[in-house]
């Protein structure tokens, strides 16, 4: 485990960046939106441990695999992009009868696929193995190795779900009151603006690394 010293400004640097938006944030906050808190806090779980197999990922080598290898990258984030565009379509095919569902809060997704589908939300997020890569090693003693690098990693992960649950609070919330005035309305258009939301991510993620040729 790093020193005190580190581990503290590894905390403060790590805050920072769980705080500003990522592809991560736009999931659950859609997802929240959509389907309201449990479903948003559902998903905060998903992309919790989807991080976490990153964390595994980059103490095997793996993540550094992706980040030097272009067919690597290519493959992960062409994956990543293809379920996520997947999950837009999956979402605008939904019936009427999932929509109402979503007015009195209760995921009209199985809890268990909920969860599942964050976890391979983040975990085929290359951006996210990049990151690690270049982020971790910086507050990691060398001598320490991977056993360092999965403790910053759990850390940072914790952090991040604690971030991840105030927005699909904050967003979930916000979300049920508009609900709560227009009903179906509402619901109907979280239902195109969450698909919408799904496939602009998924050709975002398709778009990343573009310009490493």
């Amino acid at each position: 485990m790093p020193e005190p010293h580190t581990l503290g400004l590894f905390v403060l640097a790590a805050l920072v960046l769980v705080l500003i938006p990522g592809p991560g944030v736009l999931y659950i906050v859609a997802r929240s939106v959509d389907q309201g808190r449990r479903a948003g806090l559902l998903s905060v779980l998903g992309v919790g441990g989807g991080n976490m197999v990153q964390v595994l990922w980059a103490a095997l080598g793996l993540s550094a695999l992706v980040a030097s290898s272009a067919l690597a990258f290519d493959v992960l984030r062409y994956a990543g992009a293809a379920y996520l565009v997947w999950l837009g379509l999956m979402r605008l095919r939904a019936p009427d009868e999932a929509i109402a569902g979503a007015v009195t809060e209760t995921p009209t997704v199985p809890r268990g696929r909920i969860i599942g589908q964050g976890v391979l939300v983040a975990a085929l997020n290359p951006k996210t193995a990049v990151f690690f890569v270049a982020f971790l090693p910086q507050f990691i003693d060398p001598a320490q190795g991977s056993v360092a690098l999965q403790a910053l990693g759990s850390v940072f992960v914790a952090l991040a779900l604690c971030t991840d649950a105030l927005y699909a609070l904050a967003s979930g919330t916000l979300a049920d009151r508009f609900r709560g005035r227009a009903g179906a309305r509402v619901a109907r258009a979280s239902k195109y603006g969450t698909a919408a939301v799904y496939m602009a991510l998924g050709a975002a993620t398709a778009a990343t690394g573009v310009r490493r040729r």
